[in-house]
């Protein structure tokens, strides 16, 4: 594939990251991080409401997945709680779904999170009785469900049938899950509702699929953007740092470190680039082959850039006062959800 970001892509990241510079997660995060989980902050929704960026891959914004690709990037290399991702998947679906939310959501009014069942141990059960649709269990893990006002479940029943049903957040319970990640906040949805014709919608078939994939995809992502941050503060703190009076930069060990660290998350720029045009297709299978192989390849690719990282930067990687041990973190929890390194590896073999 013959492939690079056009000139507007470019800019869109610039302009990203420099509103992420200015208003700095991390720092904001420092303060309070002993508090409790991180929470999405006004200003941020404000930010992406504002400048269209929740509504981006609706039809009167036109935008691609590669365009919301570039901007997780961004949001995984300054360690933002904003679900950039999920807020733009799910307003897509809203418009789709002509849900009277979709306003409210694209506007930044009302904050709607998407929540699916999980890929590898699904919990989440759906039946069609009559007219009527009973939703029972609970979903995979998602970002930013405590600070939501409704979720977007998604679901497929035991028939085969696939739905979709907005409920408002106090209508279910919410578990904010201990994790790694000290960036943002992770939550589970128990479910346990009937809901009346016109209450749900059915999907056509694929959906749930095509959300699975995307998830997967900007995952992998939002970690490919805190490795490709992380080897920007190896290669700044090894020309800085000096053993036996000379920069640890100048040893041929640590070049080769940060080569390939630098190898490695070119190479899963390039993966992921070709899963987000993948999901801009109709072909289901590509799609697939795509998604999973870069989740795959960006997962291990990541973990191994954060862990060669950490040895390099040495005692003070392992401080708390250091961002190293943030993005670490960051990066094995996206390992780990929306499909782990094993389970894309085995689809992709059967895909």
């Amino acid at each position: 594939m013959d492939f690079a970001l056009s000139d507007e892509q470019e800019a869109l990241a610039e302009a990203e990251r420099a509103w992420l510079t200015k208003n700095d997660p991390i720092a904001a995060r420092r303060p309070g991080i002993d508090d409790g989980p991180a929470r999405i902050t006004p200003t941020g929704v404000r930010h992406l409401a504002e400048s269209g960026l929740i509504g981006l891959l609706t039809t009167d914004m036109g935008g691609t997945h590669v365009d919301l690709a570039v901007l997780v990037e961004e949001h995984g290399r300054a360690g933002s709680a904003l679900p950039v991702a999920e807020l733009a998947v799910a307003a897509r679906l809203l418009e789709q779904l002509d849900h009277p939310a979709f306003g409210a959501t694209e506007s930044g009014i009302e904050i709607v999170v998407p929540a699916l069942a999980s890929i590898e141990n699904p919990a989440l059960h759906a039946q069609l009785e009559g007219d009527a649709l009973r939703l029972s269990g609970t979903t995979a893990p998602a970002t930013g469900l405590i600070d939501a006002h409704s979720v977007l479940i998604v679901a497929t029943t035991d028939s085969g049938a696939e739905v979709a049903a907005v409920l408002p957040i106090d209508t279910v319970s919410v578990r904010t899950l201990e994790n790694l990640d000290l960036t943002r906040s992770w939550s589970v949805a128990d479910v346990d509702a009937t809901l009346d014709a016109g209450a749900w919608s059915a999907l056509p078939s694929g959906t749930a699929a095509y959300l699975h994939d995307a998830l997967a995809t900007f995952r992998a992502m939002d970690a490919l953007g805190a490795a490709a941050r992380l080897v920007d503060l190896t290669v700044e703190y090894a020309g800085q740092r000096t053993q036996f009076d000379r920069p640890i930069a100048s040893f041929q060990a640590v070049k080769h470190h940060c080569a390939n660290m630098a190898l490695s998350v070119e190479a899963s720029r390039a993966a992921l680039w070709a899963a987000a045009v993948a999901l801009d297709g109709y072909d289901a299978d590509t799609r697939t082959r795509a998604v999973s192989a870069a989740a795959a390849f960006t997962g291990e690719g990541a973990s191994t850039t954060a862990q060669t990282a950490l040895q390099v930067h040495g005692g003070i990687g392992f401080t708390w006062e250091h961002d190293v041990h943030l993005l670490i973190r960051r990066i094995k929890v996206d390992e780990l959800l929306d499909g782990s390194v094993s389970y894309h590896r085995r689809r992709l073999v059967t895909a």
